[in-house]
C-alpha cells in the first residue's frame, strides 16, 4: 500500500520535494552543473542517428576539471566546449566512455571554479524517495521528483541496465542531468525520456537515470585508458524492437557486422545459439554469455515466411567507432 500510495501522489509529491531540502542544499550542488556541447564530424558513426551538433548537461566530479556526462552526448565528438553557469566557455577533451553503462567523461582544459560533486550510494534508491534534478542552465534549473522505480532498463542499441532509476515528473533537459538525493549526493545520470506503465494509471512519462554506483568501479580504466579494462562484449550492430516479447530489427548500423551478414528491417530474432528467444533482455543476455567481442553468434532469423540460419561473426563496438581521445576545441557556432 505505501507503494502504490507514493506512486499515484507521484506528481504532488515531487512538488513538494524542494523544500524538503532547504536552499543551501539546492545552491551547492548547482555549482558542479555546466553545459556540454559537441561537434561531431559528419562521418562519425552516429552522426546520423545522434545528430552533428550536440548539448547536454555535466557535472564536475574532480578538482581537476573532471566532468561527467551521458557518453552520447560526446561520443565519436571531434570538438568539446563547457558552458559554466557565468555564461564562460571552457575548452574540453574526451576522456572516456563505457558503453555498458553509457557514461561519457571529458576534461575541462582550463580551470573550473565550480566545487565537484560526491557520489551517493544510489543501491540504497528506493520507489518513492524524494529526489533533485539539476541541470546546467534555463530558468528552472532545479526540479524535485520521485523515484517511481527501480527496474530494468533494455535499450534498442544493445544495452541492457538490471536496476535503472526511473523518476517523474520527466525533465525535458534530461540529457546528462544529475539525480541528486537529499544530502546533495549525486545518485544518477540522465539518459533518456521513457514512459514506465502503472498499474491504473497507464503509462506515466518520466526520466530514466543510470545509476552512479555502476560508475565507481570504471571510473578509472576510463580515466587511464578510456574505456574499461573488462573484455568487450559481442556486438552486431543491430537497433531492436520488443513486440509482444518478438525481438524485431529497426534496422543495422551501417558496414556493421548484421549488415554485413544481411539481416534486415523487419526481421525477427526467434533464437540464439540454439535457445529460444524470450524478448529483447533475454537476447542480450544469451548473447553476451556466448563470449566476448569476436565470437561467432548464431541467429535463427525469420525472414518474411522463412527461418534462416545465421552465424555472424561479433565485434567490439569500440573499433567500429571512430573515437577521438582529446578531441581539440573550437568555439562553439
Amino acid at each position: 500500500m505505501k507503494t502504490i500510495t507514493c506512486i499515484l501522489s507521484t506528481a504532488f509529491m515531487a512538488l513538494l520535494a524542494l523544500p524538503l531540502y532547504g536552499q543551501s542544499k539546492i545552491n551547492a550542488p548547482l555549482e558542479a552543473m555546466v553545459t556540454v556541447r559537441a561537434v561531431i564530424p559528419d562521418d562519425a558513426r552516429t552522426a546520423r542517428a545522434l545528430g552533428t551538433l550536440r548539448e547536454g548537461n555535466g557535472i564536475i566530479i574532480d578538482s581537476d576539471g573532471l566532468v561527467l556526462t551521458i557518453g552520447y552526448v560526446i561520443l565519436e565528438a571531434q570538438h568539446l566546449e563547457l558552458e559554466v553557469r557565468s555564461g564562460k566557455t571552457i575548452p574540453a577533451s574526451f576522456v572516456g566512455y563505457d558503453h555498458r553503462t553509457g557514461f561519457g567523461l571529458l576534461r575541462a582544459r582550463k580551470p573550473l571554479k565550480g566545487k565537484p560533486l560526491k557520489f551517493g550510494n544510489s543501491s540504497k534508491l528506493e520507489t518513492g524517495d524524494p529526489v533533485m534534478v539539476l541541470t546546467s542552465g534555463g530558468d528552472d534549473p532545479v526540479q524535485g521528483a520521485r523515484v517511481l522505480s527501480r527496474a530494468e532498463f533494455a535499450g534498442y542499441w544493445e544495452y541492457l541496465l538490471d536496476s535503472a532509476i526511473y523518476a517523474a515528473p520527466a525533465n525535458s533537459d534530461f540529457a546528462g542531468a544529475a539525480l541528486v538525493g537529499p544530502k546533495g549526493r549525486l545518485l544518477g545520470i540522465g539518459s533518456i525520456y521513457t514512459q514506465l506503465a502503472i498499474p491504473a494509471l497507464g503509462n506515466v512519462p518520466c526520466n530514466m537515470y543510470v545509476p552512479i554506483d555502476l560508475l565507481k568501479p570504471v571510473l578509472e580504466d576510463l580515466i587511464n585508458s578510456g574505456r574499461s579494462r573488462k573484455p568487450p562484449q559481442p556486438w552486431l550492430g543491430v537497433h531492436l524492437d520488443e513486440t509482444y516479447g518478438r525481438v524485431i530489427v529497426m534496422r543495422t548500423a551501417r558496414g556493421g557486422p548484421a549488415e554485413r551478414a544481411g539481416l534486415k528491417t523487419g526481421d525477427i530474432i526467434i533464437g540464439i545459439g540454439g535457445k529460444p528467444v524470450q524478448g529483447l533482455s533475454d537476447f542480450y543476455r544469451k548473447l553476451w554469455a556466448i563470449g566476448k567481442a569476436g565470437v561467432m553468434v548464431p541467429l535463427s532469423i525469420l525472414q518474411g515466411n522463412e527461418i534462416r540460419k545465421f552465424k555472424i561473426p561479433s565485434e567490439d563496438r569500440y573499433k567500429y567507432l571512430k573515437l577521438r581521445p582529446g578531441s581539440k576545441y573550437t568555439k562553439w557556432s
